[in-house]
């Protein structure tokens, strides 16, 4: 592990872009220790400069003495609680509001994500890129543990909404996707309460045409502990969420690109 002393920010340039990763955290304590602790190594040993983000979801476990006990060990840490009812949407949105830095990704907790893709991930975003959309299912993709109902019904999904929205990305239902600050003030104020915020996101950036790079990663599945999202509930906040941003690119998209066009001079 990197010290503190061996990561020094005066050596990073000063035009490199702040990086935030915002973690939302809901029951995490066998797992976001070992999450951030990754991450933390990956990013220094890049010498990237950022901050984590840490959003406390209404945990009943030890979640939250997990996250101030690092907090104290790490500076990057940004230890929050959501002020909301429990809910994916609701703790990315709280992480969202307490950011500093000019590119955003959103990663989970329990180590499903891997260090290294966010790294990629930001280096596309160096190249010009608005966002970047990773994906499990491209080639070079990796993916384990994926349960074969879900992995079933994320295919349907995406599959319908690259018809309706006329895309070529495949995985607009996955969280991990990274941001330059710009679209996600453009896209705010985000509405979804739970993880149909993954596609709010995503399809909100797709209907503003910026310039999205989508790249494989890794996923890897959870291998203790129990994943929280639930098929049947999520379906008709899917619904809802996918209908209202597919209404908005048919019915209002001129006025939608006239004000990410201003905000973006």
């Amino acid at each position: 592990m990197a010290s503190e002393a061996e990561f020094n920010l005066n050596s990073v340039p000063k035009n490199t872009l702040y990086y935030s990763i915002v973690i939302p955290a809901y029951n995490e304590e066998d797992n976001i220790h070992h999450t951030v602790e990754e991450l933390i190594q990956e990013l220094r040993f890049e010498k990237i400069p950022f901050e984590i983000v840490i959003v406390n979801d209404n945990s009943t476990d030890r979640t939250l003495h997990v996250i101030q006990e690092m907090s104290k060990q790490y500076p990057e840490i940004v230890a929050i609680d959501n002020p909301l009812p429990g809910g994916l949407g609701r703790a990315i949105r709280s992480g969202l509001k307490n950011i500093k830095g000019d590119v955003v990704a959103i990663v989970m907790a329990d180590r499903s994500d891997d260090p290294k893709d966010i790294v990629r991930c930001y280096r596309k975003i160096e190249e010009g890129y608005d966002c970047v959309f990773g994906s499990r299912f491209r080639k070079g993709s990796i993916v384990t543990h994926y349960p074969s109902i879900k992995l079933i019904a994320n295919r349907i999904v995406n599959k319908f909404l690259q018809i309706l929205f006329l895309t070529r990305y495949n995985d607009l239902t996955n969280a991990f996707k990274v941001y330059r600050r710009p679209v996600i003030e453009s896209i705010s104020p985000l509405q979804s309460a739970h993880f149909n915020i993954t596609i709010e996101m995503s399809l909100s950036a797709l209907i503003r045409k910026y310039k999205i790079a989508e790249i494989p990663i890794s996923w890897y599945g959870r291998t203790w502990g129990q994943s929280k999202l639930k098929l049947r509930e999520m379906g008709r906040r899917y619904l809802c969420t996918m209908l209202m941003i597919w209404f908005e690119r048919l019915l209002i998209l001129d006025d939608i690109m006239k004000e990410k066009n201003h905000t973006s001079r």
